[in-house]
C-alpha cells in the first residue's frame, strides 16, 4: 500500500511513477479529492470535540461558584453540548466511510516502481542482465518437449488427471514423483545451508493474509476460495511467509528474517487460455520452493541481490543453462518496486521460460500488513521492508531437467546433485 501522506504531499512526482507502469491506468485524483473532504471533516470534528469538551468544564466551573443548575445560562450551555453530540454523531459515520473508501482505493493502487526500474511499456522492453551456463546446451536437435519423453518414460500423466480433477492437474509416477520430491528436498537443503530458516506453513490462508501480499483485492479469480470459509488456497508461500508478523513490531536486532519453505500452490491462471495447455509450465497445482525476506529499510537492496544469487545457486548446481532479466516499469508485479526474472532454457522451443521472480517490495507489503520494527534507543517505529522469490518453482524445474538431460537413446541423466536423493543416474 502507497503512504497516504507521501500521496497528498507529492501528487506529481507519484501520478508520474504510477504512468510509468501504464500511461493510462492510474488516477490518484479521486483519493486526493476523497482524502481533502476527510480531513475537512477531521478539522471539524475536532473543533466540535474540543468545544464540547469546553462546555462541559464551563457548566462545572459555574456549578461550583454558585450558578443555578436548573437555570437558563446552564440550560443554553447544555443544549449546545446536546447539539454538539448530534453534529459528531453524524460527521463520524461519514468520516469513516471516507476512510474506508480512501482504503479500498489506495488497496487497488500498484507499488512504485523504483528509481532504477528500467522504464518500458511490455516484458519486449525488459533488460537482460547476464546469461549463465550456454556451455551446458545440449547439442541433442532431437530433443522432444518435456511431456513428450515424460510420458514415454512413464513418469507424467496427464489424461487421468484429467478424470481426477480437470485439465492442467498431472500425476506423477514412479521416478517421476521420487524426481519431485528430490528436487524439493534439495532445494530446501540449499536455502538453509545459505541461512534460511525452513517455515511448514499453512497452506490456507485466510483474507487478511492475501491483502496483506496484495494478492486481494486485484487478483481474487487468480486464486482458489473454500466457499464455506474465510479461506483461500495459498497462491504462493510468500503469504503464509510474509503474514507470520502481520500486525507485529520487531525489534531490529531480529533483522533481517529469512525463511523457504516448500508449498503445493495453486492458481486459477485466469486470462491465460490457450497458453502453455501441455506440460508442467502452467499447472493450476504446483509445488514451489518460497523464499521470503524482512529487512531493515537500508540494506533492503544488498539483500535483493542476495536473494537472486540464493535462486541462481539452484540452476547452477544443476548446471541448467539460464539468464536473468530485469522486468522494466510495464512488466512489473503489482506490489513489486523492482524485480528480476530468472528464466531457464527449454531446448525443445529454444527459449528462455520464467522459473524465478525475485522482486523487493520496499514497504509496499508492510504497509498493507501493518509490520514495523524500532530502533534501541530511538522513538517510533518503521516498516520493515519485504522480499521474495521462488528458489524455484520445482515443475519448472523438472521440465528443465527432463529436456536439458535428454540423451539420444530416449532416456534422461539425472543431474549430479540429485543422484545421492534418487540414488540412480538414468531415468
Amino acid at each position: 500500500m502507497l503512504n497516504l501522506k507521501l500521496i497528498r504531499e507529492q501528487s506529481s512526482q507519484i501520478q508520474e511513477l504510477l504512468q510509468r507502469r501504464n500511461p493510462e491506468g492510474y488516477d490518484i485524483q479521486p483519493i486526493l479529492d476523497l482524502d481533502q473532504k476527510q480531513r475537512e471533516i477531521e478539522t471539524q470534528r475536532s473543533q466540535l470535540s474540543a468545544r464540547g469538551n469546553e462546555i462541559g468544564k464551563t457548566i462545572g466551573q459555574k456549578i461550583r461558584t454558585g450558578s443555578d443548575p436548573k437555570g437558563s445560562e446552564i440550560a443554553a450551555l447544555k443544549e449546545e453540548g446536546n447539539s454538539i453530540k448530534a453534529q459528531l454523531g453524524e460527521l463520524e459515520p461519514q468520516e469513516k466511510d471516507l476512510k474506508t473508501q480512501i482504503e479500498s482505493l489506495l488497496l487497488q493502487l500498484p507499488n512504485l516502481p523504483d528509481e532504477s526500474t528500467p522504464v518500458g511499456k511490455d516484458e519486449t522492453e525488459n533488460v537482460e542482465v547476464r546469461r549463465w551456463g550456454e556451455e551446458y546446451i545440449p547439442e541433442n536437435d532431437k530433443i522432444l518437449p518435456h511431456w513428450e519423453i515424460g510420458e514415454k518414460l512413464g513418469i507424467l500423466e496427464f489424461k487421468r488427471a484429467v478424470k481426477v480433477a480437470q485439465s492442467r492437474f498431472v500425476n506423477l509416477i514412479g521416478a517421476g514423483a521420487a524426481l519431485e520430491r528430490a528436487l524439493i528436498n534439495f532445494m530446501l537443503d540449499k536455502q538453509i545451508e545459505a541461512g534460511y530458516t525452513e517455515i511448514m506453513p499453512p497452506v490456507l490462508v485466510n483474507t487478511d493474509s492475501l491483502t496483506g501480499t496484495s494478492q486481494l483485492p486485484k487478483f481474487s479469480e487468480e486464486s482458489f476460495k473454500c466457499s464455506d470459509d474465510d479461506l483461500w488456497l495459498t497462491p504462493t508461500a510468500e503469504v503464509p511467509l510474509t503474514n507470520l508478523y502481520r500486525g507485529e513490531i520487531l525489534e531490529a536486532s531480529q533483522l533481517p528474517i529469512h525463511h523457504c519453505a516448500y508449498t503445493p500452490c495453486f492458481r486459477r491462471e485466469a486470462g491465460s487460455y490457450g497458453k502453455d495447455t501441455r506440460g508442467l509450465i502452467r499447472l493450476h497445482q504446483f509445488n514451489k520452493v518460497e523464499l521470503v525476506k524482512l529487512v531493515h529499510p537500508d540494506n533492503s537492496e544488498a539483500e535483493h541481490q542476495a536473494l537472486v544469487k540464493n535462486a541462481e545457486a539452484i540452476l547452477q548446481a544443476l548446471k541448467l543453462p539460464y539468464r536473468v532479466i530485469e522486468l522494466c516499469t510495464g512488466d512489473l508485479g503489482f506490489g513489486a518496486a523492482k524485480c528480476y526474472d530468472l528464466e531457464v532454457w527449454l531446448p525443445s522451443s529454444e527459449t528462455y521460460r520464467e522459473i524465478s521472480s525475485c522482486s523487493n517490495f520496499r514497504d509496499f507489503q508492510a504497509r498493507r500488513a501493518n509490520i514495523r520494527f524500532k530502533e534501541a534507543g530511538k522513538k517510533g517505529t518503521k516498516y520493515v521492508h519485504t522480499l521474495n522469490g521462488s528458489g524455484l518453482a520445482v515443475g519448472r524445474t523438472m521440465a528443465a531437467i527432463l529436456e536439458n538431460y535428454q540423451l539420444p537413446n530416449g532416456t534422461v541423466q539425472i543431474p549430479e546433485v540429485l543422484q545421492p536423493y534418487l540414488k540412480r543416474e538414468f531415468l
